[in-house]
Formats: structure tokens, C-alpha cells, sequence
């Protein structure tokens, strides 16, 4: 019993680091915490103490497991880029260690995205290499192709994340300021202020669900954006914008009668919204550790 409390110990110590390498390999806080508790069940199988390094074991370990379940959703031809990954929100007024650990490096819902469109290797080689440092022969035996290969693989990741998911700004009073700018600018209807807070490539995402017409639905430029935001403001006067923070960036929490009715997270570059993701599935608000937030 002492031996099985002290690996118990042990795990428990690393499962906030899992869980962050999960979310980033998954998208899916639900299928992150499978994938933590599949790689528990191996630890509690295995002979730990032929492990020498626990952690590196078990970074291998979630990264493997997560990697068999992105490869079952192609099997089952389950198309994620259709959907939003789950955004992890905080209030503003208090820090989640937790939620800290999952969304360091600024993992926003803008880079999720480009990580969803990866081929499950490359996804891998990335995510493993690239924000944990795990070593290329390491993830070679992940993906049953040689060091050389696994390089390649992160490298064409690399590309893809570069071009297609920008670095925030840093300052998140800034980007606070410019979310409290759009906000007001579509309440008050004033088009102009709109587009001025938008970058003209702007990207606007909005996950209503499957189950609803039109599933994720993707609008691209400033002018396009400006109009929807305003559209969505005059059907949604009831509502209350509670500030947020979305994935470790400025964001909001739109409540309809005190419920969740909308997630949306901002990307802010040179003082611009280069991305807006909103989440607005109800099943999945649903399924999300969302706190009602004060005005």
C-alpha cells in the first residue's frame, strides 16, 4: 500500500503538466483528462521502478495515448476543424494555477485552431518538441519513423503555425482595452470604430454546434466582421458581457438570464483583433467548468 500511494504520489505531482500536453494534443479538455487517466493506468500496470525518469515516461506515455485517439477520430473520419477547441476561461479578478498550466506559452484558441488541421504526427512532433522540449528520438519511437523524420515532421508544423496562428500581444491591459473597444463601438453600432479595432485579414469563427444550421461558421475581413458583430448586438440586447480571461488572453463570457451563452476569444496583434473564436454550442457550454462571472 505505501508503494502504491507513494507512485500516486508521484503521478499526481505531473498531472497538471499532462493534462497541458493533452489539451494542446486534443483540443478537448473532456478527452485530455481521459487521456491523463488512460496514462495513470499504464503507470499503475507498468514496473515503475525500472523508470528513471518518471516524467520523461509519462510525457511519452500521454503523448502516445493522445496520439492513438486523434488517429481513431481519422478512422472515424470525426472532422475536428469543423468544430472550436474547448477554450479554458478565468475570471479576471483572480488566477487558476490549473488553468495557468494549461494555457502557457500563449496556447490561444487561434493557434488550437492551426494545431486541429495537422496530421495527427505532425501534430505530435509539434506540440511534444516544440512547447516541451521532448527530444526528437523520443518522439521517433512515438511515431514509428526515425529521429530524422520526426525533425521533418515538426518542422512542417512549424510552417503551418507560423503563417497561419501570430503571436498575441503581450500586454494584456492592451488587450483588454481593445476588446472593451469593440464591445462599445458594436453596442453603440458605430461601423467605423468597428473596423478601426479590426485587422483588415481579421478572422471571425463561431461554433454554434453541429446540430445547428451552418456548424462552425468562418467570416473573413474587417468590413464582414464589423457588419456580423453589429447584426449580433441588435439579437442580443438581453445579454451581459462579463470580461474574461480565454485560453490566458482578454475575452468575454456572454450570459443570458445568468447562463453561459457564448465563449469568445479574442487574438490581438499590433493593437488589432486578427481573430475572434467564439463558442456558442450550447451542449458544449454546457459540458464546460464555467463560472457565472460578477458585472
Amino acid at each position: 500500500m505505501a508503494g502504491h500511494e507513494f507512485l500516486v504520489d508521484q503521478f499526481e505531482a505531473h498531472r497538471g503538466h499532462l493534462r497541458a500536453v493533452a489539451y494542446r494534443m486534443l483540443g478537448s479538455l473532456s478527452e485530455a483528462d481521459d487521456a491523463v487517466q488512460e496514462t495513470w493506468l499504464r503507470l499503475s500496470r507498468a514496473d515503475a521502478d525500472d523508470v528513471a525518469n518518471l516524467g520523461g515516461w509519462l510525457t511519452t506515455v500521454v503523448g502516445r495515448v493522445c496520439l492513438d485517439m486523434l488517429r481513431s477520430r481519422a478512422a472515424r473520419r470525426e472532422d475536428t476543424v469543423d468544430t472550436l477547441p474547448d477554450p479554458v476561461v478565468s475570471p479576471v479578478d483572480g488566477t487558476d494555477p490549473e488553468h495557468e498550466a494549461l494555457v502557457a506559452d500563449s496556447v490561444g484558441l487561434a493557434l488550437l485552431v492551426v494545431l486541429q488541421s495537422l496530421a495527427p504526427a505532425e501534430r505530435l512532433a509539434f506540440v511534444l518538441h516544440d512547447m516541451f522540449a521532448v527530444p526528437f528520438e523520443e518522439i521517433a519511437v512515438i511515431v514509428g519513423r526515425t529521429p530524422a523524420a520526426a525533425r521533418q515532421l515538426a518542422s512542417r508544423a512549424r510552417r503551418r503555425v507560423r503563417g497561419a496562428a501570430p503571436a498575441p500581444d503581450p500586454d494584456l491591459a492592451r488587450q483588454r482595452e481593445v476588446v472593451d473597444a469593440f464591445l462599445a463601438a458594436a453596442r453603440g453600432g458605430d461601423f467605423e470604430a468597428l473596423v478601426s479595432v479590426l485587422d483588415p485579414d481579421v478572422v471571425l469563427r463561431v461554433d454554434t454546434g453541429a446540430g445547428e444550421p451552418g456548424g462552425l461558421r468562418v467570416l473573413r475581413g474587417a468590413a464582414a466582421v464589423a457588419s456580423q458583430a453589429m447584426t449580433y448586438q441588435r439579437f442580443a440586447t438581453s445579454n451581459t458581457g462579463h470580461p474574461a480571461w480565454v485560453n490566458g488572453a482578454a475575452g468575454v463570457v456572454s450570459t443570458a438570464d445568468g447562463v453561459p451563452v457564448s465563449v469568445l476569444g479574442f487574438t490581438i496583434v499590433d493593437g488589432r483583433v486578427v481573430a475572434l473564436d467564439i463558442l456558442a454550442d450550447p451542449a458544449r457550454l454546457g459540458q464546460l467548468d464555467l463560472v457565472v462571472l460578477p458585472d
